[in-house]
């Protein structure tokens, strides 16, 4: 964590999932200050007194900032002497932006547009926009503004010299436990002693921590450079699957009842396309998608072709590791979500 020392860092939609893994994961570090931009006054509150309770010989390096990623000028107050950048604001739930896709637009695209702005503009050093596979051939609203924001940030990074702001992309699936997501809704419903729900027993979604989702975003921090797109290998289970672990691990009598498919879901997600892979680095754990640094001359093109192709293949939900369900309820209590809300369960029972 030396390249934070004594540096300020803002996180946009920092009152999320994301925000509170950074800061469980930064605060008692040598970090400057930690800037928790968003437009939630009541989850700002919560958040300030959590980490006073917390944390409270390092809550004061916490710093609130009410604003809009979607009003530029309220973004450019945040900004004054801010390092480093790590944009998580975002629409994230399928239907919701399936209802309401201009409203997804205004969120995921222009408002990365407007943070990018307001960074070169002010000098920041590194920005990491956090993406989604449903952004690799999006079938719906959410995923779209998402394809469309990883274009604002590659065209953005064309646009200003790493050496004053370096502009990179994270892509990754499903996070477990986040908020909105299905295993807390399914708990919730365990306890109330009701079936839980699922859409499609055979649909297959990637699966990752929190804290693995900062890792890749630290790794990006770390080992982009302006233009990436940075993936990191994870692997999958089927949602038949992932419920069952969670009614083994809670209450293995519950039923699981099969409600249908959502607006806007796909059957599987996919983190690499085919077309990536014809430029994308295999790093190990991540791949690499560099920014293409052809500009809008394309008469030459025609004459000097292509270099061959790259031997990588789409890296989707399907052809990853599918864990079986004891390697999810293994995955599973790994997260200390899972494991409060288990001992709470039988102190209830």
């Amino acid at each position: 964590m030396n390249q934070f020392a004594n540096k300020t860092l803002l996180i946009t939609g920092g009152t999320g999932s994301f925000g509170n893994a950074v800061l469980n994961r930064f605060l008692a570090t040598d970090i400057g200050e930690i800037r928790i931009f968003s437009r939630d006054e009541k989850k700002q509150d919560d958040m300030r007194h959590e980490f006073q309770v917390k944390m409270p010989e390092v809550a004061g390096k916490i710093k609130f900032y009410i604003g809009d990623v979607r009003d530029l000028q309220s973004v450019k107050n945040a900004m004054h002497g801010v390092d480093y950048i790590f944009h998580a604001a975002a629409l994230k739930q399928v239907p919701s932006c399936e209802f309401f896709p201009v409203e997804a637009v205004k969120t995921n695209v222009l408002g990365t547009d407007n943070v990018l702005t307001a960074a070169i503009e002010a000098g920041v050093k590194r920005v990491i926009c956090l993406s989604t596979d449903k952004a690799a051939y999006p079938v719906n609203a959410m995923g779209t503004s998402k394809a469309m924001m990883e274009k604002v940030v590659v065209a953005k990074s064309r646009t200003v010299s790493p050496e004053e702001t370096t502009i990179c992309c994270t892509r990754y699936g499903n996070v477990m436990c986040s908020r909105g997501s299905v295993i807390p809704l399914w708990i919730d419903q365990i306890k109330a002693g009701s079936p839980i729900t699922i859409t499609e027993p055979k649909m297959t979604r990637f699966i990752m921590s929190l804290e693995e989702a900062v890792d890749l975003v630290l790794f990006a921090f770390e080992h982009g450079t302006s233009g990436d797109i940075l993936v990191q290998k994870a692997p999958a289970c089927t949602i038949e699957t992932l419920a069952k672990a969670v009614c083994e691990l809670f209450a293995p009598d519950t039923e699981i009842r099969i409600i249908g498919i959502r607006h806007g879901e796909k059957l599987y997600e996919t983190l690499l396309t085919n077309e990536e892979c014809a430029n994308a680095t295999d790093m190990g754990d991540f791949y690499r998608v560099p920014c293409d640094k052809r500009d809008l001359n394309y008469d030459k093109y025609f004459k000097d072709g292509d270099k061959d192709r790259n031997p990588l293949t789409e890296f989707n939900s399907n052809n990853t590791e599918l864990l079986d369900v004891e390697g999810v309820k293994e995955k599973l209590l790994s997260l200390q979500y899972i494991r409060d809300e288990l001992a709470a369960w039988k102190d209830r029972k």
